[in-house]
This record gives structure tokens, C-alpha cells and sequence, in this order.
């Protein structure tokens, strides 16, 4: 069963070439604001349902990854740690 994951990005140009990505894996992916219980540098996250894991998301455009849990946001990735 897919989870949904909210994926923060450094920049706008980022959250572009994360979503060419997605299309091409063929992986749900919608680029929408941050929610507000989130932060970003550039305001711009991507929501998507995916199955496998969630490190195999991340690139040098990602800055976190968020499981999404009926509103309740568990940190998965931060390019900080």
C-alpha cells in the first residue's frame, strides 16, 4: 500500500526536477505549497504516494522528507542530519 510523503526542496527549480523525476518512475507527484505545519526554503513541496522506501526519494535538490499521517507529519529525511 502507498504512503503519502510530503518532499521539501531547497529551491523551485528543485521541486521541478524532483517532479520530471517522478513522471518518469511513474510515481504520483503534485507540486503544491508547504503545508503550514511545515517549513521550506522556497515554499514549494511535492505531495506523492509511493511504496518502497522513502531514502530512495532523496537527491541533492531534497531538503526533507515528511510521512504524511492524516495530518500528522513524521520527519523521514533531513539533509541536515
Amino acid at each position: 500500500m502507498s504512503k503519502e510523503y510530503q518532499v521539501l526542496f531547497f529551491t523551485h527549480t528543485g521541486a521541478i526536477k524532483f517532479k520530471r523525476i517522478m513522471k518518469k518512475e511513474d510515481i504520483s507527484c503534485e507540486l503544491m505549497p508547504v503545508p503550514r505545519a511545515l517549513s521550506s526554503n522556497c515554499g514549494v513541496s511535492a505531495r506523492i504516494y509511493y511504496d518502497g522506501q522513502a531514502n530512495n526519494l532523496v537527491n541533492d535538490q531534497v531538503e526533507k522528507i515528511f510521512q504524511n499521517n492524516n495530518g500528522d507529519y513524521a520527519l523521514i529525511f533531513s539533509s541536515d542530519s
